[in-house]
């Protein structure tokens, strides 16, 4: 039996598919005879959703039941294929939002914000009217909890009203014992119960449908907070609303984990660094304003460190570093490194012999590291002497305006270089010097070299006298406040007088 193809567009099949939806359609004899004028029988294959349009295979020779019966065992076999790849697909959408959501949210480590972002995103997925996140600080009676975020309703919606308390309704999720849906919680045996509003304060916005989810930490059991939606609508919480909601949470609690123990380990190193860093002292003839600032983004804490330290032989030393890597390890290498070069220091030895024996002691250590430092040697009489270890060369701003670098490219880092020559520079009353490291100049928007152009600019314009507001004020111009690597420096200015300022910092 001879068969024809007919490709048929999406306005021939609009008839066929209001009285059928399937895969396979059996077209009746109007039907056929309006798409295929001439054929005796057919069956119409309809393509995939996004096509619209379908394929018609008829005949045009006279034919008994027996085709007809075939192709009706066709449709019937494949009627809910169509309708199970459709629900597949919808299914595998699902699955890729939350994987979405859950990249984005594990990938944030900023708390503020991967609340934020979280309940946005759940607010959205299960087509709440407004959803909240409440994480609970415990007080002393073990159920104090804020509100934390806020999705589809300004904050003043809710700033008259306490906090919610572990009451009947909220208990479950905030114990932790698992999801509620209520497709009108004002119906929920446990709603009312409690004193004093015994339901909903007046002015709250109007909540029938309720969906909330506990987010507790994968790792500690810990009850991390709560996922909390309403709608004014009856029934419009489903199951697949209740399945995003406790995805997202389940990802919000890893996400929240990891933001916790990053502030944790952050805070950690940032106190460390700074317990290790001295109170410069005060030195009769100088002016001087030492700041030591953790990085404002990022994880880049640890390494950068200065010092001042009055020697005995006289004179005083001025110490600039910073230690390759970040975090615990590189705050207690930096520990390590600025305690060994105060013992040289104090011993009275050269630049150069202070940084060789230093060098040799980082050798010495379990880990390969190696650290930049630039150590100079003020005294009186004899002007200022320097050693530089692979650090940024330091600034000096004469008397009249002029400026010079000093120590660049001289040697190679401590733990790296052996030897470790020495010059010297004039740094008369009315001169200043600037040690700094590398997080003022350098960032992920700007390269080294030009950083270090913007500086030299700014130096140039500091007033006279360089007061602590003015070197703050060079800071922030330069990084713009999102320094994302530590920010270390000593500003000394050789005054006329025997008074000095200080600003440790």
């Amino acid at each position: 039996m001879p068969v024809e193809r007919v490709v048929l567009g999406p306005d021939r099949l609009a008839a066929l598919r209001a009285v059928d939806g399937g895969g396979v359609l059996i077209p009746d004899d109007a039907q056929l005879a309006a798409l295929v004028p001439g054929a005796t029988a057919g069956l119409v294959v309809v393509d995939r959703e996004d096509s619209g349009g379908g394929t018609a295979l008829v005949t045009r020779v006279p034919v008994d039941r027996t085709p007809l019966v075939a192709a009706e065992a066709v449709a019937a076999a494949t009627g809910g294929l169509r309708s199970s790849v459709a629900a597949l697909r919808a299914e595998a959408a699902v699955i890729d939002a939350l994987q979405s959501v859950g990249r984005r949210l594990t990938a944030q480590l900023d708390v503020d914000q991967l609340v934020q972002e979280a309940t946005a995103a759940a607010t959205t997925a299960v087509g709440a009217a407004f959803g909240a996140f409440l994480y609970n600080l415990i007080n002393q009676f073990g159920e104090s909890y804020t509100l934390y975020t806020l999705s589809g309703a300004p904050r003043e919606a809710f700033s008259r009203f306490p906090m919610p308390r572990n009451t009947l309704v909220f208990a479950p999720t905030f114990d932790g014992e698992g999801t509620v849906r209520s497709d009108d919680i004002s119906a929920d045996r446990r709603f009312g119960r409690n004193a004093p509003y015994y339901g909903m304060p007046e002015g709250h916005l109007p909540v029938s449908s309720y969906l909330a989810v506990p987010v507790i930490s994968p790792t500690s059991g810990e009850v991390l907070g709560g996922f909390f939606f309403g709608h004014p609508e009856r029934g419009r919480f489903t199951s697949r609303h209740e399945y995003l909601a406790e995805g997202i949470a389940g990802y919000s609690a890893i996400a929240l984990d990891n933001a916790r123990l990053y502030e944790r380990e952050r805070n950690f190193t940032r106190e460390l660094s700074r317990s290790m860093l001295p109170e410069a002292p005060a030195v009769p003839g100088l002016d001087l304003v030492t700041r030591y600032l953790p990085a404002a983004t990022g994880h880049k804490i640890g390494g950068d460190w200065f010092d001042v330290i009055p020697l005995d032989v006289g004179g005083t030393a001025f110490v600039i570093g910073d230690v390759v890597g970040h975090g615990v390890t590189a705050a207690t290498i930096m520990g390590q490194v600025r305690t060994a070069i105060r013992a040289y220091a104090v011993l009275g030895l050269a630049p150069s012999d202070v940084l060789r024996y230093v060098s040799a002691l980082l050798e010495t250590f379990a880990e390969p590291t190696f650290v930049t430092c630039f150590y100079a040697v003020l005294r009186p009489d004899e002007g200022l002497v320097y050693a530089n270890a692979g650090h940024l060369p330091a600034v000096l701003r004469r008397a009249d305006g002029t400026i010079e670098q000093l120590g660049e490219a001289m040697a190679q880092p401590l733990g790296v270089g052996r030897v470790f020559s020495e010059r010297s520079a004039e740094l008369p009353p009315g001169a200043d010097l600037l040690l700094y490291t590398d997080g003022l100049v350098e960032s992920r928007t700007r390269d080294v070299t030009q950083g270090i152009e913007w500086l030299l600019e700014a130096v140039a314009a500091l007033p006279r006298p360089v007061t602590a507001a003015a070197c703050d004020g060079l800071v922030a111009n330069l990084t713009g406040g999102v320094h994302d690597d530590d920010v270390a420096l000593v500003h000394v200015h050789r005054a006329d007088g025997t008074a000095s300022t200080l600003s440790p910092g």
